[in-house]
């Protein structure tokens, strides 16, 4: 038998690629996320983390067990919540960023407003920068988007980085010509990173296309006007990567966070926070 408690515990070093985090995240000592980690590895018999003194990845086998972690920790909480029978209840004003709405996040939102029938959900979907002013306005009350490099606010969900892509049919760009840019008007994070990484190349651009919608991105990506900066994790169907040749300096990683403003979560916002963590896999999962 698998205690879900070891399995909490993997599952969020697994996330975090690292047993100090993860005992931050869970509340708890570092040396507790071991021992759970250890009993969980002798009850398979295998080991679940490759370690050395500066990192911690996934062995095969606790790439494997991350899948089973995640099914019965959530069969697990449903069936609490079943016999339990959620109490939760009030408004709920939930921002998320549009790269996220397109992942597999209705769902997991529909698996909530399930196990949660009393909380009455709104959805916002816009820029980070917008939903985060209207978090810090108490108009939305907990915000799922990326977090600017070098920012502190809310709590990260998962770290990820920019990536140079384009549609297939992009002309020949090469290293000294102007970068014809598809982007989202400010405050988007993703334009600000990309023109101060172009800027500090000395490298000239020129904005192609502008759109406030992911839609219109990849739309203008896939005919060809110009090149777009991406989370890697979650790059748009028909989407790649720009080619090496043509010189494109590096991007800053990023993280995607919660927040909840300058305000504290009431419950359902506390719920809703808890799912996406224990969610963050599928999140970022490729289909």
């Amino acid at each position: 038998m698998f205690d879900p408690v070891h399995l909490r515990s993997f599952a969020t070093v697994a996330r975090t690629l690292s047993f100090t985090r993860a005992a931050e995240r869970l509340g708890v000592r570092q040396s507790t996320v071991s021992q759970h980690v250890r009993k969980l590895e002798a009850v398979v018999g295998r080991p679940l983390f490759a370690r050395d003194t500066h990192s911690v990845s996934l062995t095969p086998d606790g790439e494997a067990m991350l899948d089973f972690a995640a099914a019965i920790l959530d069969t697990t909480e449903r069936a609490m919540e079943h016999f339990g029978g959620s109490q939760v209840r009030g408004r709920l004003r939930f921002g998320a960023s549009e790269d996220l709405v397109l992942t597999r996040l209705p769902t997991i939102l529909a698996q909530f407003r399930h196990r949660h029938p009393l909380i009455d959900l709104e959805l916002t979907v816009g820029l980070g920068g917008i939903l985060q002013r209207l978090a810090d306005e108490r108009e939305l009350d907990l915000v799922f988007a990326k977090r600017a490099p070098g920012d502190a606010h809310g709590t990260p969900v998962w770290r990820d980085r920019f990536v140079w892509v384009a549609g297939p049919d992009l002309p020949p760009l090469g290293p000294a010509d102007p970068v014809p840019l598809v982007s989202y008007p400010p405050p988007s994070i993703s334009r600000a990173v990309v023109v101060a990484a172009l800027e500090a190349a000395a490298r000239p651009w020129r904005m192609a296309c502008t759109s406030a919608s992911l839609s219109g991105l990849r739309a203008a990506s896939l005919a060809g006007l110009g090149v777009v900066a991406h989370a890697e994790t979650l790059v748009p169907p028909g989407l790649v990567p720009v080619p090496a040749r043509a010189g494109l300096p590096e991007l800053a990683g990023f993280d995607f966070v919660l927040s909840s403003g300058r305000h504290g979560l009431d419950e359902p916002g506390t719920a809703l926070a808890e799912t996406i963590m224990a969610s963050a896999d599928q999140l970022r999962a490729r289909e």
